[in-house]
């Protein structure tokens, strides 16, 4: 098994998965999003609210912030020594009080106030609501672990996705270097350059084999290793991408394990 990072920007990668089965890549991926816990806004108490927008809309909103969480420190509540009823391991609480001051005023996420600095909105200029002057906002969040698994606000990653790492060839004995697959390749991926044909940037290939089907000579074939794999990983910024990996990677050790255990008592 391999790994070559192609691109890597912050909360975003790239990368080439060589020498898995695609069982694996797949599994990787459903790991990703159903099983790797990040802290999401899960309880919301309205003390009180002036606001056009309703409770249960607010509540929506302030669950989708995604919020930088800490592994190390927290565990979901039902694996808490407290046994779910909620204390300083398994459960934080942000507040939110505002009181419009001005004609038209907006309460952005960076307004929530946490009880732990670690546990903070990833991005501090996401939009909450809309408020006039003296209308007013108070409410209590109460964030806690939890996984993609039981609702998608948990999980930890905009996007996660594979796709088999392409292979283009060309039969120079039936090529006339007619420039048909040149004009149809939606990613200009194939080119003909001093009467020679070549593909440059094959990763981004797309697979929808137009090529192929636009040459009556047969001269171009697209396949496959069906071993590698490119990734992409978006990250919401709760985790870091190398964290998510790591993580995702551990969850699937303690499953193979525990599956093993089973296997044995038969």
């Amino acid at each position: 098994m391999e790994l070559e990072i192609v691109e890597q920007r912050e909360n975003y990668v790239k990368f080439i998965l060589s020498g898995v089965t695609p069982t694996f890549a797949n599994t990787l991926r459903r790991m990703i999003l159903s099983e790797v816990p990040t802290m999401a806004i899960d309880e919301v108490i309205i003390i009180e609210n002036t606001t056009p927008l309703y409770d249960e809309i607010v509540a929506h909103r302030l669950g989708l912030i995604p919020l930088k969480t800490d592994l190390e420190n927290y565990v979901r509540p039902e694996l808490c020594s407290c046994g779910g009823q909620g204390c300083t391991s398994c459960e934080v609480s942000l507040t939110l009080e505002q009181n419009g001051e001005q004609d038209i005023e907006i309460v952005f996420s960076k307004d929530l106030l946490s009880q732990d600095p670690k546990i903070v909105p990833v991005y501090p200029d996401i939009p909450i609501l809309k408020m006039a002057k003296d209308q007013k906002i108070f409410l209590e969040a109460i964030a806690r672990l939890g996984r993609g698994l039981d609702h998608a606000k948990w999980q930890p990653v905009s996007t996660v996705s594979y796709k088999y790492f392409p292979c283009i060839e060309f039969n120079l004995n039936n090529c006339t270097f007619c420039g048909d697959c040149v004009g149809v390749c939606p990613r200009d991926i194939i080119k003909i350059e001093n009467d020679k044909i070549l593909a440059v940037n094959v990763i981004n290939c797309s697979l929808c084999n137009q090529c192929v089907d636009v040459c009556e000579l047969d001269a171009v074939a697209v396949s496959t290793t069906g071993s590698d794999f490119v990734f992409i990983i978006e990250s919401t910024g709760a985790l870091t991408i190398k964290n998510i990996l790591i993580e995702a990677l551990k969850l699937l050790k303690e499953k193979a394990k525990e599956f093993n255990v089973l296997v044995d008592e038969f």
